[in-house]
């Protein structure tokens, strides 16, 4: 077996993020296209044919390519200065699984795959788990190839540029009958396990989480020669929604509002802006919750605008309700594997939009830290190894 140490040795380099350290990995650009380069030539190696359906999604077959089929499998991509295994963990785990079992002289009896989701991370064009969205048609396809990345690039361009057909996207019930039981296995973002002193865990649920664009518009002018009051400042309401967003999440049972992401324009130091675009990412365990939380932010922000004679545009860019994976399932990996502990996560993944479609499940392996999103995310290589193993007992089990 090739560890996932190893493997994720062998990527190190691609797409090193020097200005905010970590990666900067995102689809379609140089080094996401490296990555899955990388990706074709392993799963090649290993004797696993590769095809690429028409969501940009990777998938490498051992055997025919076949209904109910056992995969597994994450994504490639990476947030903006994101650390190492948020992601690739998953994908050179699968790799490391199907070389124990090949070391073990078993053949599936069922198709088993290994697929590479596109954009789970919406670290270019906004949208998260877009790959996989797209497979279940949960995004709009003319919704999804109009998207467009800082620069102005549009998906569909993109697409395009990679030599893919963005005609061809959409709902995919050929991909989705295939699937017979999803697996995803990802570094653990927080600190369950290390609190427990295992290795691995089995996910029961993810938060419900969304995205929203506030977009607060003012009177661009003169930093120096306009005076306090003549002013129609955005970035006024703008901070003081960042503060309202700490606030509301604090006022909600393990409720959690962040703005990561904050662009004036035109982005001159000696310049008044005139427009705000701030993001927020909010989420809680209930959906009531989450939804009541963005109602009161809303709410705020018109008010915070109207006061400094601005106005306030708000657009949900993405949103997923509570997942709960199904109990039935969870419970018989926990079982196969020793009584791994049963843990909820506050962070969204593909397995979460496949949920609503197939029997899905997820393994967490342990971080040390409790960081992810940046470059101190870490797993010790021997619980890679000890997941990967886990890894290899499920699909074992599942071809069954």
């Amino acid at each position: 077996m090739v560890s996932p140490g190893a493997l994720l040795a062998a990527i190190d380099g691609v797409g090193a993020d020097r200005r905010r350290g970590g990666f900067s990995r995102h689809v379609f650009d140089d080094a996401e296209r490296q990555l899955r380069e990388w990706f074709v030539e392993q799963a090649e190696r290993r004797g696993l044919q590769v095809t690429t359906d028409r969501n940009a999604n990777i998938w490498a077959w051992w055997g025919e390519p076949g209904d109910d089929a056992v995969v597994t499998g994450s994504h490639l991509d990476s947030v903006p200065g994101g650390g190492a295994f948020d992601g690739p963990l998953g994908v050179v785990s699968a790799l490391s699984a199907v070389d124990l079992l090949q070391e073990r002289g078993f053949r599936p009896r069922r198709p088993l795959a290994v697929v590479v989701f596109a954009e789970e991370e919406g670290g270019r064009f906004g949208v998260p788990c877009l790959g996989s969205r797209l497979l279940a048609g949960t995004i709009d396809a003319d919704r999804a190839r109009a998207l467009r990345d800082p620069s102005g690039v549009t998906f569909a361009e993109a697409m395009s540029a990679a030599g893919a057909d963005p005609s061809r996207v959409g709902r995919d019930e050929e991909a989705l009958r295939r699937i017979g039981q999803f697996v995803e296995l990802h570094v653990e973002q927080g600190r369950g396990l290390i609190d427990l002193d295992r290795p691995v865990a089995v996910a029961s649920s993810i938060l419900s989480h969304g995205r929203w664009r506030f977009r607060f518009s003012g009177q661009g002018n003169h930093a120096g020669a306009t005076l306090l009051a003549d002013r129609r400042d955005p970035m006024l309401p703008a901070a003081e929604l960042v503060v309202a967003a700490r606030r509301a999440a604090g006022s909600v049972a393990d409720g959690r509002a962040t703005v990561g992401r904050l662009v004036p324009t035109p982005g001159g130091t000696n310049v008044i802006a005139s427009t705000v675009d701030v993001w927020l990412d909010a989420r809680s365990p209930q959906d009531a919750d989450t939804r009541s939380m963005v109602a009161d932010l809303t709410g705020a922000a018109r008010e915070l605008a109207a006061a400094e004679g601005c106005e306030v545009e708000v657009v949900e860019e993405s949103y997923g309700d509570t997942v709960h994976f199904d109990p039935a399932f969870r419970d018989r990996l926990s079982g196969l594997l020793d009584g791994a502990p049963v843990l909820a996560t506050g962070a969204g993944h593909d397995a979460g939009i496949l949920a609503a479609e197939v029997p899905t499940a997820m393994l967490f392996v342990r971080n040390p830290t409790g960081i992810s999103h940046a470059p101190e995310e870490h797993a010790e290589d021997d619980d890679c190894t000890e997941g990967a193993h886990a890894l290899a007992r499920v699909l074992e089990h599942l071809d069954h």
